[in-house]
């Protein structure tokens, strides 16, 4: 394998800064747009299906490519594609920034996963040749998770403060520094690796697996709106097809034989879980605190720090928890703590202090980013250094497949069971239905209490629909991921 280590400890975790600093960029772009709506419609003026489009064309490209990507790492080096990636990352940054149209916001956020592919596997696939040795690996694999979790936490927070004091195309413009920083101290810290025999190059591999990854992550983004869509059968479809060519391969995109291992199995049911249980509650916590207490952007974001803050102990926690409990018990004990928090958000969310909240978000964000952090370390060492990309790739799409889940599913559920709880007289808005938003702009003020009720009602029985959810897959962890 071609790699050249760097020589010192202290020189290998400044290395795992600037990966970590990628990553935290990436997620708070993943959550930061979301705040920027209101801005950049009344800017750009796009129509209701451009607004779709500008939210989801990121997570359908980056989702789409992860496999592919992390493919051409192996292939070309890990260090190279993730500079390049850097730096399209920070050039098409400026574009969505400037952007005069909804077409042209639409083209740049497209870019933006395109290079956003590029990074994802990159980072996780120089972690694991950057640290040979297993405990090293994983107290590294935890600073990453938490700062893909910090950055999803704190992108309502940054879009918050940018938006109170800039244009809608500060969320974007925020990139450029953090990229320009990321594409210098790369250049310096990080060590170059590839796979020496790679193999012929499977287009039909690549196809297919975008085939198989963009319709199924179409499909459940717009489950609330639209049902199951015909493309949900096409993506499977082009799935089946894509794991029989990966058995038929000598040398394959992906080892589709290492699912068989009940360990890794279990291991990205954990990691999907962990990411659909943090990403559902943050999805209609920021609502609630937003509509139902009637926080700015900027506290709500604020007031998620709990969660973040616990995620990030994880990194001084992790080898004890190895070391005490095994990985598999582990990673079942974290999940039943974020589970064990998801329950008690329910009888929290109805209490006027908001200190019960905060301190029901600390087991949240322990528990996820332990059962992050054990889970993807067991995925990306379970393929040799050579394959780091490709294996690295599974754990990147396990955890775009947890925030599209999270989100339609959790979303999804909220929004129904708000509309069933909201009893209206006759003569209010229909439009009051949609959402607790919009009730609160179309409502007289005496019945907007009756709207923020039924937010609250949904929002309870969801966090114990998301907490039986973390239950159940730490219960599968327990019996299939090994504690040896």
């Amino acid at each position: 394998m071609t790699t050249t280590l760097p020589q010192t400890g202290r020189r290998r975790w400044a290395a795992l800064g600037v990966l970590s600093a990628a990553v935290l960029l990436l997620s708070i772009d993943g959550t930061v747009l979301a705040l920027a709506v209101p801005s950049l419609t009344e800017a750009l003026s796009p129509t209701a299906e451009q607004i779709i489009w500008i939210g989801d064309i990121y997570s359908l490209a980056l989702a789409g490519l992860l496999a592919l990507m992390g493919n051409l790492a192996d292939r070309l080096g890990r260090k190279r594609v993730l500079l390049t990636g850097s730096v399209l990352f920070g050039l098409v940054s400026l574009l969505a920034a400037f952007a005069t149209s909804a077409e042209q916001l639409i083209a740049a956020r497209l870019l933006l996963g395109v290079a956003g592919a590029t990074l994802m596997p990159s980072t996780l696939s120089l972690i694991r040749n950057i640290f040979p040795d297993d405990a090293e690996r994983t107290r590294a694999v935890a600073v990453w998770s938490a700062a893909f979790g910090a950055g999803s936490a704190a992108g309502p927070m940054v879009g918050g403060f940018l938006l109170e004091h800039f244009w809608w195309g500060s969320v974007f413009l925020i990139n450029v520094p953090v990229m320009l920083a990321v594409v210098i101290s790369g250049i310096v810290l990080l060590p170059e690796s590839r796979d020496p025999s790679p193999g012929r190059f499977d287009l039909a591999s690549a196809a297919l697996s975008m085939l198989a990854v963009v319709p199924i992550v179409y499909s459940i983004t717009h489950l609330a709106t639209g049902g199951i869509s015909p493309l949900f059968l096409v993506g499977a479809v082009a799935g089946v097809l894509f794991v029989r060519r990966q058995r038929r391969l000598a040398n394959p995109m992906l080892d589709v034989d290492l699912f068989r291992s009940p360990a890794f199995s279990g291991a990205v049911a954990a990691n999907v879980i962990a990411i659909f249980a943090l990403v559902g509650l943050l999805f209609f916590f920021s609502q609630y605190l937003q509509f139902a207490r009637g926080f700015s952007p900027l506290e709500a974001g604020l007031a998620e720090l709990p969660a973040t803050l616990a995620s990030i102990v994880v990194v001084g926690l992790v080898g004890v928890a190895i070391r005490r409990l095994g990985r598999g018990r582990a990673i079942a004990v974290s999940l039943a703590l974020a589970a064990a928090g998801l329950a008690l958000v329910a009888p929290a969310a109805g209490q006027s202090w908001y200190g019960w909240l905060a301190l029901c978000l600390v087991p949240v964000g322990l528990g996820v980013g332990l059962a992050m952090t054990l889970a993807g370390d067991a995925i990306i060492s379970a393929a040799p250094p050579r394959k780091a990309g490709s294996v690295s790739a599974v754990t990147e799409t396990a955890n775009e497949l947890g925030v599209v889940l999270g989100i339609a599913v959790l979303g999804s559920m909220i929004t129904a069971l708000y509309r069933s709880n909201l009893v209206l007289p006759a003569s209010a808005p229909a439009e009051a239905t949609d959402s607790l938003g919009m009730a609160l702009q179309v409502l007289d003020p005496a019945l907007t209490g009756i709207a923020k009720e039924a937010f609250v009602s949904a929002m309870q029985t969801t966090s114990l629909v998301a907490a039986g959810c973390t239950l159940v897959a730490g219960v599968v962890a327990w019996r299939l991921i090994p504690s040896r």
